[in-house]
């Protein structure tokens, strides 16, 4: 594409994991000088570079060779900006970027941006059906797991796009979503962004460059997300299944209610009852009140809003039931990678439960989960590497005896199965990242599900 502002440009794309391949199939297209540094081998990557003709590689090393003719370098949302060589290319006044922002700068279609330290996915996804059930032409994509950029092409100016974003992709980021939401800030990700501050900016860059006709929706119960207020440059909605709100969705006695400028109608009205959400816990109350917030800011019905939710069958990886055995249920929860995510798990669940738990740490505090954890679990196993250690730890310090330590998953499932009884729920809700043994939570969840499917 001749006029488009990278044509001609070097682009130097930092990281060649999902991200980094898409921009590597995508950016040629605009007619970019494309070269591609990784640390690891294309090996070692899986990768074969002949499947990117005309994109130059430079492997299992970032040199600053590559700064002297760079005009752009696009950083994959797992390269830490803090390393040498994107502090070098910052020196001379390298432009950094990424996806995430290439794709917002030329999407035609309204965006409805979506970030938080938990429930990303799931809001995301109830949100695209929402929209498709109104029927709007909706792309799911981004963090999610759909690289967007893949179908830029075919995205129309009257079309709809749901974008999932990560604290990663945002820090990086001058510009905002027409309508966006910050779910929650807790604790998650201090291993990258190094402190509470950091990684709150960052979450706050999906609402921070907004314009006054945007609407950005916030969590009312969430303090990080509430204490964003003072960001929002647009109309600002909410959502709280503690308090009623004047603006957006709320749980009042037994009865989702959408409000306010949330409802296309404009109107007080009724979405349905909670009885009729099929997700377990007060957090998933929530992530459907948000993309009740989001659809109506959007346009959806609050009909079309009832319909989609008693439909929802949940996302993979997340509190997502495998299989009864032996009237043992085992649920994959693996996309727990923080202990707020733990927490929120655990307060799901009445019976009795054989808790599975490690992984890596991502430096966060452990303390208040596996308190509730031990007072809810029959049995505490954990697994992997520094999370682990901190679990054991922990437990020992508050002569907690049922516990047992593993090195792998695999271990763990089968130590579970031996020590469940009739009525307890195995919960795989690890706390810790997946990193130590796997390539990601999805390769950790897929195993788990693979071996009780096996037992």
């Amino acid at each position: 594409m001749a006029n488009d502002p990278l044509h001609g440009k070097n682009v130097v794309i930092v990281g060649f994991a999902r991200q980094g391949q898409a921009l590597a199939r995508w950016l040629p297209t605009l007619g970019a000088e494309v070269t591609v540094t990784d640390g690891k081998s294309a090996e070692a990557l899986g990768i074969n570079t002949a499947d990117y003709p005309g994109v130059d590689f430079v492997m299992e090393e970032h040199p600053d060779s590559l700064l002297d003719s760079a005009d752009v370098l696009c950083v994959s949302g797992g390269v830490p900006l803090t390393i040498p060589f994107i502090q070098a290319a910052v020196e001379r006044g390298i432009s950094l970027s990424n996806d995430a922002q290439l794709f917002l700068e030329r999407c035609p279609a309204r965006v409805i941006g979506i970030t938080g330290s938990a429930g990303k996915t799931t809001t995301t996804t109830l949100t695209g059906q929402m929209l498709e059930g109104a029927g709007f032409k909706t792309w799911v994509g981004g963090n999610i797991g759909n690289v967007l950029t893949d179908v830029l092409a075919d995205i129309g100016a009257d079309d709809t796009v749901v974008m999932e974003l990560s604290s990663f992709q945002l820090e990086l980021m001058t510009r905002s979503p027409q309508i966006a939401a910050i779910l929650n800030v807790t604790p998650n990700h201090l291993d990258r962004h190094g402190t509470m501050e950091a990684y709150t900016a960052a979450k706050a860059s999906i609402i921070t460059h907004q314009s006054p006709d945007d609407v950005a929706v916030l969590g009312y119960d969430d303090s990080g997300s509430y204490g964003l207020r003072d960001n929002v440059h647009g109309n600002l909605l909410w959502f709280s299944s503690e308090s009623m709100i004047s603006d957006g969705a709320f749980l009042l006695g037994q009865r989702l209610m959408l409000v306010g400028d949330a409802n296309p109608s404009g109107e007080a009205h009724m979405i349905c009852d909670y009885k009729d959400v099929p997700l377990r816990g007060e957090h998933n109350l929530r992530n459907v009140l948000a993309a009740c917030t989001l659809a109506g800011a959007a346009g959806v019905t609050p009909e079309v809003m009832a319909n989609v939710i008693r439909a929802f069958e949940g996302v993979l990886h997340r509190q997502e039931v495998v299989r009864v055995l032996n009237d043992v249920t085992y649920v994959n929860d693996s996309i727990a990678t923080a202990p707020e995510r733990v927490l929120a798990a655990l307060r799901s669940y009445q019976e009795p439960l054989v808790l599975l738990v490690g992984g890596a740490d991502k430096k966060l505090p452990w303390d208040e989960m596996l308190q509730l954890a031990a007072r809810k679990s029959r049995h505490i196993i954990a697994f992997g590497g520094s999370a682990a250690d901190i679990v054991e730890t922990q437990l020992h310090d508050m002569d907690f005896d049922d516990f047992t330590r593993v090195k792998t998953v695999e271990e763990a499932i089968v130590k579970a199965h031996e020590l469940a009884i009739a009525g307890d729920v195995v919960l795989l809700s690890p706390g810790g990242t997946s990193y130590d043994a796997y390539h990601d939570f999805a390769e950790r969840g897929n195993h788990f599900r693979e071996r009780v499917n096996a037992l």
